[in-house]
């Protein structure tokens, strides 16, 4: 039995070491590009059909912008000035780190 336990301890350590999962685009924050006045910045702001805001950026990529906390916690986005105050800012950008140009995206 205790053959057995450790042959099944080393197959899960062995497929554990397989698992290669994508990365998360929000596990590392990446600019588009590293030079600090050429990133992404937030250029406006729509809706989409379901309500939710989504951030317009500068090299032509959009990202959704919720806010549901406990897994994304955005109250800026609920306040009208608050997200007019943030017009400008960098923003990194997931479909540029990527390598991915704006008109082969979907629609975010």
């Amino acid at each position: 039995m205790d053959t057995a336990l450790l042959a099944a301890i080393s197959m899960v350590r062995d497929l554990l070491g397989m698992n290669d999962e994508r990365k998360s685009l929000t596990a590392r924050p990446v600019d588009c590009d590293p030079n600090a006045d050429r990133r992404p910045r937030i250029v406006g702001y729509r809706q989409d059909e379901d309500g939710h805001w989504v951030a317009v950026l500068s090299c032509g990529h959009t990202q959704h912008l919720r806010h549901q906390p406990p897994w994304q916690s955005r109250p800026w986005v609920l306040d009208p000035e608050r997200r007019a105050a943030l017009l400008e800012t960098p923003f990194p950008c997931g479909w540029c780190a990527q390598g991915l140009p704006p008109e082969t995206t979907e629609e975010a």
